[in-house]
């Protein structure tokens, strides 16, 4: 598939890291599965890892974290 933002690469299947901000919380989630531009770098996360990075950032905002780096748990 072609590069939706820079039109040139294409996507292949990798891993990338994930920044999340909720109020006072930075999570940074590696190893998150997605698909990667050869090109400009550019990374796409499927529904199902949306949602899993989404309830992640949920429990460490219940938890009180402010600031964590975590490895991606699907």
């Amino acid at each position: 598939m072609t590069c939706p933002i820079c039109k040139n690469g294409s996507l292949t299947e990798s891993t990338t890291s994930v920044t999340l901000e909720r109020g006072a919380l930075t999570l940074v989630i590696k190893q998150v599965p997605a698909r990667v531009c050869d090109n400009c770098g550019e990374a796409f996360v499927d529904e199902e890892t949306s949602r899993t990075l989404l309830e992640q950032a949920a429990a460490a905002v219940s938890e009180g974290v402010q600031v964590e780096v975590r490895q991606f748990a699907a």
